[in-house]
C-alpha cells in the first residue's frame, strides 16, 4: 500500500523517496494475505473502506490489464450455513447496493449446489466481480513503476524521528550514509509500525494516534485439486471475515485466516490449529478430507480497534485533521487495503495537493 501511495505521489511530478526498514519492499502485511480483490460488500456505506474498495476494485482491475499482472475474476460466494443466518446475509447484499455493488445474486442452497456441489448452505450471495490477484507481480510492477518515475527505495533503513522545520521536516534516519533526510511532506504508510512512527514525528499539539493492534491470521494450504472454482466465504465474524477458501493465481486453493488477538508482530505459526480450521470449513464443506490440510504461512492485520470493539473505518489524517502542513499519516490500513491501494494513493496525492495550494 505504501508503494501504491508512493507511485502516485512520484506520478504527480513530487520526488519521492521509500524509506524501508526491511531487506526488501512488500515482505510484511502486502504479501501475506488472502490476494483478493474485493467488490466492496462488507463496509458500511459512506466509509473510506466502502469508497476507496469500489474505486480501487476499478483501478485495480485495469493495472493488472495494462501491466500484464495475472488476475482473474472468478467470483465469489458468501454462504449461510445456518438459517438464523440469513437476515445478516440479507443486510449485507442491501450494504453492498448502499455501496455501488450492483451485480450480487441471491442463491438459494439448491442455486449453489448447482454452481459448487460440494458447498452446503440454506442460502448465498454471489458476486461474480470478486477475484485474485498475484501480489508478488502487483508489488513489482508497482515498484518499476515508482523508480521509472523517479522515485527511490532506501532498504534496511528504519526511521528514528521526524521534526518540523520551514517548509517541512527533518528526519533523521538508522542508515549511516543517510542520517539526516529533509522532505516537504511526509506519508506515514508504516502499517503495522504507522502508529509507532507517528509517535516519533515531534509536532506541536496532538496527531491523535489510535492505538495498533495486531491480528494474526493462520491460513492452511489444501492439497490437491481445489474443490470449488469460487472463492467460498462463511459470514462475517469478530475482527475477520471468517476461515474461507481461496484460490491463488496458480490454481492452488488455501484455507484462512483466522484471528488471533497478539501482542506484537511475531508471525510463527504457533500451536498447531488444524481441528479449529477443520471444524470451521466443514459447516460449508462437510466432504473435506482433512488430510489434505498443511500449514501455510501466517499474517497480521494492522487494526485500530480491540476484540470487543466493531470493525473501525481506515483513518488517512491529512493537514485539515491534525493541522500539520505537509504531513498525512494512515492508520488501520488492513482489509481491503490491497483492493484499494491504488484509490488510497489518488486519495493522499489529493489531500496533499489540495494542502499545496491552500
Amino acid at each position: 500500500m505504501g508503494l501504491a501511495v508512493a507511485r502516485a505521489l512520484a506520478r504527480a511530478g513530487r520526488d519521492v523517496i521509500v524509506v524501508e526498514r526491511e531487506a526488501a519492499i512488500g515482505t510484511a502485511t502486502s504479501s501475506r494475505n488472502s490476494g483478493v480483490i474485493h467488490a466492496g460488500i462488507y463496509y458500511p456505506p459512506g466509509s473510506l473502506k466502502a469508497r476507496l474498495c469500489v474505486r480501487g476494485k476499478a483501478l485495480l482491475e485495469a493495472y493488472c490489464m495494462e501491466r500484464g499482472i495475472r488476475h482473474a475474476r472468478c467470483g465469489k460466494i458468501i454462504v449461510a450455513t445456518r438459517d438464523a443466518q440469513t437476515a445478516a446475509l440479507r443486510h449485507l447484499q442491501a450494504t453492498a447496493v448502499a455501496n455501488g455493488v450492483s451485480d450480487l445474486r441471491w442463491l438459494s442452497s439448491r442455486d449453489v449446489f448447482e454452481l459448487e456441489p460440494l458447498v452446503r448452505c440454506v442460502a448465498a450471495l454471489e458476486s461474480p466481480s470478486t477475484g485474485i490477484v498475484d501480489v508478488h507481480e502487483l508489488v513489482g510492477a508497482l515498484s518499476t513503476d515508482f523508480e521509472a518515475s523517479g522515485g527511490q527505495v532506501v532498504l534496511k533503513t528504519r526511521f528514528e524521528h521526524a521534526v518540523p522545520i520551514t517548509g517541512g521536516f527533518a528526519l533523521r534516519l538508522s542508515d549511516p550514509s543517510v542520517v539526516r533526510l529533509t522532505c516537504r511532506e511526509l506519508v506515514n504508510a508504516a502499517g503495522l509500525d504507522a502508529s509507532a512512527t507517528a509517535e516519533q514525528i515531534l509536532v506541536p499539539g496532538s496527531l491523535a494516534i489510535p492505538r495498533t493492534r495486531f491480528a494474526r491470521g493462520h491460513y492452511y494450504a489444501l492439497g490437491g485439486a481445489p474443490p470449488f472454482r469460487r472463492l467460498v466465504y462463511p459470514m462475517p465474524e469478530g475482527g475477520g471475515l471468517g476461515i474461507h477458501a481461496t484460490l491463488d493465481a496458480a490454481g492452488r486453493m488455501r484455507f484462512g485466516p483466522d484471528v488471533e488477538w497478539v501482542d506484537s508482530v511475531d508471525y510463527r505459526f504457533g500451536s498447531d490449529r488444524a481441528e479449529a480450521f477443520a471444524t470451521a470449513i466443514e459447516r460449508y464443506y462437510p466432504a473435506l478430507d482433512r488430510a489434505r490440510l498443511t500449514p501455510d504461512y501466517t499474517g497480521i492485520r494492522p487494526k485500530i480497534y480491540g476484540p470487543n470493539d466493531p470493525p473501525s473505518d481506515f483513518r488517512i489524517d491529512g493537514p485539515e485533521r491534525h493541522g500539520v502542513a505537509g504531513l498525512v499519516n494512515l492508520f488501520g490500513i488492513e482489509s481491503p487495503g490491497l483492493t484499494a491501494c491504488l484509490a488510497i494513493g489518488e486519495e493522499v496525492a489529493g489531500l496533499l495537493e489540495g494542502d499545496a495550494t491552500r
